[in-house]
């Protein structure tokens, strides 16, 4: 932090230092039971650090010392719905009652100390089945497949489209295995509950499953699940009534959209109103604004909150709660996101893996160190 930010945070008067509290970043927000001690999450996050799709120690530490270091939400990172859901094959999973107790000792500790713990539940669709990019140097971005014969598998999406020349061709879907996965959808989300988990979220971005099905680049299907804007949406708005029927109704439930491809004649914002709208109905309590990756090789104006003004729409169009990603590090942007509109909470990956103490910091330039102190959940004797 600079000087500057310092002499700024420590001299604001305390009118001031009480409407940033309670109108910016560090007011609560309370959605059905669940009230976030601030507008801060952390966002998911592949570790690339699991056997059999089990969560261990690393997770603990990982999301367990984000807790600690004051944000409100502690998301994982994308736990398949079935094994050949998995990006890669050292992903967390929830496709089994062995997955429940390791999950539920890392959902204790994040709720002892004061923060919301919340799971992604995915399908990587035609993006499964790559290579570890911490450990055999794979690009998340071409996604490199791991052939059967070294422990692969065959990727399954709406068409028989691979997501880069690189890639394995997709098996195509029938309607049948289509039904078959979005039941998984709503096992995991009945195993994440028992798990201790108070806050869902649907992964339907990034080139996934369930964005693959809904993105004109990627869906050629000419059956009820292809085609028009209604047909290609079916399968998310189908997944999210079958989550819907056993995620308890007092617990927030949210997804995560692309909400651009950001290329001609792919998915739009335009899009994206129309698909909140009708996840709202459906009893989605907000909407996660993340954009692209549907297809590799496809560019983007990558810049500091670049994805915010998509959360903004869909804020405001669709009348439904969002939450903005995506280049947000510094307090004051984050903390103006809030007092302006713009969404309803903050994501923070790789600013989190800066600085797991990023939310105490935040409070220090935006209230002072005095106020800063006092939204840490555990007592330090010594300043961090």
């Amino acid at each position: 932090m600079s000087n500057t930010s310092q002499s700024q945070g420590q001299t604001l008067t305390a009118q001031s230092q009480t409407e940033l509290k309670h109108l910016g970043l560090f007011s609560e927000l309370k959605i059905k039971e669940i009230t976030l001690r601030n507008r801060i999450a952390v966002s998911p996050m592949c570790q690339y650090n699991s056997i059999d799709g089990l969560a261990s120690d690393w997770h603990l530490v990982h999301l367990g010392s984000r807790a600690i270091g004051g944000a409100a939400l502690v998301i994982t990172e994308a736990a398949a719905v079935e094994p050949i859901g998995r990006i890669c094959p050292d992903d967390l999973g929830i496709w089994s009652d062995e997955h429940i107790a390791p999950l539920k000792k890392i959902t204790t500790f994040i709720e002892s100390f004061g923060a919301v713990p919340g799971i992604q539940i995915a399908h990587a669709g035609r993006k499964a089945s790559t290579r570890n990019p911490w450990r055999d140097g794979g690009s998340r971005h071409e996604k490199q497949n791991v052939p059967e014969n070294e422990g692969g598998w065959q990727p399954v999406g709406p068409s028989a489209l691979p997501f880069s020349e690189n890639s394995s061709t997709p098996r195509e879907l029938s309607i049948a295995e289509i039904e078959a996965i979005q039941d998984k959808f709503a096992q995991a989300a009945e195993r994440a509950y028992k798990a201790g988990f108070k806050w869902l979220e649907v992964h339907a971005a990034h080139g996934y499953l369930l964005h693959s099905f809904y993105s004109p680049l990627s869906n050629k299907r000419t059956d009820k699940y292809g085609g028009s804007l209604e047909n290609r949406m079916r399968n998310a708005l189908e997944t999210i009534d079958k989550v819907r029927k056993v995620w308890p109704k007092n617990l927030p439930l949210t997804v995560r959209i692309s909400a651009s491809d950001w290329v001609e004649g792919g998915w739009s914002v335009e899009d994206s109103v129309i698909l909140a709208a009708e996840l709202k109905k459906r009893g989605v309590d907000l909407i996660d604004c993340s954009s692209a990756f549907v297809r590799a090789g496809d560019r983007y104006q990558y810049g500091p909150g670049w994805q915010v003004p998509l959360a903004k729409t869909v804020k405001e169009k669709a009348e439904i709660m969002t939450g903005a990603v995506g280049m947000i590090t510094e307090a004051q942007q984050a903390d103006q996101i809030i007092r302006n509109g713009e969404a309803d909470l903050v994501f923070l990956a790789r600013e989190f893996i800066r600085d797991p103490y990023w939310p105490y910091h935040a409070a220090q330039e935006l209230l002072g160190k005095a106020e800063a102190k006092q939204i840490l959940p555990i007592n330090y004797s010594y300043s961090i």
